[in-house]
């Protein structure tokens, strides 16, 4: 009898496997690539963009000393933290610093009731609620959300404000809760155990974080 020949060589029988492992090793890249990557992590923090008028806050929050309420008025009323109107600026640089080109656009815009175009950094998206007003009355600080602002010349967004991020928060808001007093007061650091302090203001203030969908998702 003739011996039958095999048509393909023997490590072919590998293949399937090979081919599998492969397929297997570049979904999971590419999950991986979306997952980390593409994550609001990556994406959104550091974000800074340019201004139409350079404002630094590390001079006015930081070295003068201005309480962030002075210009968003509405942190603590609001669902919304609202960006200062032209009469806001308008109380300083009617006599301060009149001759720069950059408050001349300030004149300008109180002139021409127009209102300045500042380019919004930190957003979220449409589908999700959030009360500003509540998380500041309840002892979360600026900080945790916006970072030290009082210490950048350009604002940049330092969280990335993901849902994920924002559950670690809600199961332990004790790592972030400050006496109400000092929300707006960035450089304030606790005299003691932050997690001591933050269990006696959960108490203290009745903080229940929700972890619903529809706490958010409304």
């Amino acid at each position: 009898m003739k011996k039958s020949r095999q048509i393909f060589p023997k490590w072919a029988n590998h293949v399937p496997m090979i081919v599998g492992l492969s397929l297997f090793s570049l979904l999971s890249f590419v999950v991986f690539v979306f997952w980390y990557w593409f994550s609001p992590k990556h994406l959104n923090v550091g974000y800074q963009p340019e201004q139409p008028i350079p404002f630094s806050h590390r001079l006015h929050a930081g070295e003068l000393g201005l309480d962030c309420r002075y210009c968003h008025t509405q942190v603590q009323k609001a669902g919304h933290s609202n960006i200062p109107a032209t009469e806001t600026c308008m109380n300083c640089h009617s006599v301060i610093k009149t001759d720069s080109p950059h408050i001349k656009k300030l004149h300008e815009s109180y002139a021409n009731d127009e209102p300045i175009p500042w380019v919004r950094i930190h957003s979220l998206p449409d589908y999700t609620y959030f009360n500003h007003s509540r998380h500041v009355n309840s002892g979360i600080s600026c900080v945790s959300c916006h970072g030290r602002v009082d210490q950048m010349e350009v604002v940049r967004q330092v969280e990335p404000l993901s849902m994920g991020w924002c559950l670690d928060c809600h199961r332990k808001p004790e790592k972030h809760l400050r006496p109400v007093e000092f929300v707006t007061k960035l450089d304030w650091h606790p005299k003691e155990d932050q997690l001591t302090l933050g269990k006696r203001l959960k108490k203290k203030y009745d903080i229940q974080p929700k972890e619903y969908c529809s706490t958010c998702h409304r």
